[in-house]
């Protein structure tokens, strides 16, 4: 049966539609045009989602938790708790992000992820999907891990890597490094010939270990500025290689306490509408009330909106809908340019199949539904409407 949905504006995002009909048959866009020029064909099921936005599903590239559970769990409810209440924030594809912790920890996390990415038939519609793995660490600095346990940070070498990867039977799609390691260069290169988003984070690189990073096949950025050597104006370092190279899409947390709202309108303002992407670094505290929660394998406190281990930031509390508000507030950016952020900025930079977060013919179904704020009023995975 075909369904087609009606609303007042869509955003495909690079492209307006007013009065939108958007045409879906076995949970792909058949076809998508304004209702001035187009017919409800015969027999469609029509549904009037009245003054709403329709834009691509949000796609999280780094997040390691919500409602209460972290995506290294080995509990069997964890991950679809957590993509339960990423539907409900209109994330519709996401990146399960690991933590440095001991090998067979992760090595068997890894195991659990890939077991997700492969039991698609089994997700139910109104969740999230988990479409491959973010490896943050352990290849990444001792004197930038952040809350990543220092004693399970691993050097980089090839013999590593392919254990990661043969747990994970291929779905990483994101991997974390400092480029300033002995042997990242090595494994940069295999990760970038595998098809792998490799971003340089968690790292006190100076601006020639960030080029040479970037020279062997980094194209991305993990949580700018958090993790990451200072920008100083003598002494750029990574930093300035991540907003200055045109090559490097880059992340950033907008909840406005890890990076202050004047400074991410600086990073937008450098990286633009094109390379710029929101991630939330969310942990198993979102959308739960003050108390300790896991990350990984430590544990974990969040209080008057932070998520701290001993008196670090400790990953965030943010929703990807919220981190849209935000860059509009932030930025006084339109709502349109804030959801690019959100859906093809990320589906590009992790090297997504072509179509993946945006609206167009050939394109799954995933389409979140949204007021003139930026407020998730729908969710919609692969064409069901529910």
């Amino acid at each position: 049966m075909t369904i087609v949905l009606q609303a007042a504006l869509l955003f495909t995002p690079l492209e307006r539609v007013e009065r939108p009909l958007v045409c879906i048959e076995d949970g792909i866009i058949s076809s998508i045009g304004s209702a001035d020029a187009m017919e409800i064909p015969r027999h469609a099921q029509v549904v009037d989602l009245d003054e709403t936005i329709l834009a691509p599903g949000f796609i999280d590239m780094h997040i390691h938790g919500g409602a209460g559970h972290d995506v290294m769990e080995p509990d069997p409810q964890a991950l679809p708790t957590v993509e339960r209440f990423l539907y409900k924030h209109g994330v519709t594809t996401y990146f399960p992000t690991t933590v440095t912790a001991p090998l067979d920890q992760t090595l068997a996390a890894l195991d659990r992820l890939a077991n997700a990415i492969e039991r698609d038939a089994g997700h139910s519609h109104q969740q999230a999907r988990p479409i491959g793995i973010h490896l943050e660490g352990p290849f990444i600095s001792h004197l930038r891990p952040g809350v990543h346990p220092p004693a399970d940070l691993l050097r980089p070498t090839l013999a590593t890597f392919d254990r990661f990867w043969e747990a994970a039977r291929g779905h990483i799609k994101v991997m974390t490094i400092a480029p300033e390691l002995e042997g990242a260069r090595d494994v940069i290169r295999e990760a970038n010939r595998r098809g792998v988003c490799v971003s340089m984070g968690h790292s006190d690189a100076d601006l020639l270990q960030a080029q040479e990073g970037v020279a062997a096949g980094i194209r991305h950025a993990t949580h700018t500025f958090n993790a990451m050597r200072p920008l100083e104006h003598r002494d750029p370092g990574i930093i300035g290689e991540v907003l200055t190279d045109d090559r490097l899409s880059a992340e950033i947390i907008a909840d406005g306490i890890h990076v202050d709202p004047v400074v991410v309108r600086v990073f937008l303002r450098t990286k633009g509408t094109d390379a710029a992407v929101l991630v939330t670094d969310a942990t198993a505290a979102t959308g739960m009330p003050n108390g300790r929660y896991r990350l990984g394998s430590l544990e974990v406190e969040v209080k008057d909106g932070k998520c701290m281990r001993d008196g670090r930031l400790a990953g965030s509390i943010l929703t990807m809908d919220q981190a849209v508000r935000n860059i509009v507030r932030f930025a006084d950016w339109d709502l349109q340019q804030a959801v690019r952020l959100a859906t093809i900025n990320p589906a590009r930079a992790s090297r997504l199949p072509a179509k993946t977060g945006t609206l167009a013919p050939g394109a799954a179904a995933d389409i979140v539904a949204l007021n003139r704020r930026g407020d998730v009023l729908r969710t919609i995975v692969r064409g069901h409407i529910s």
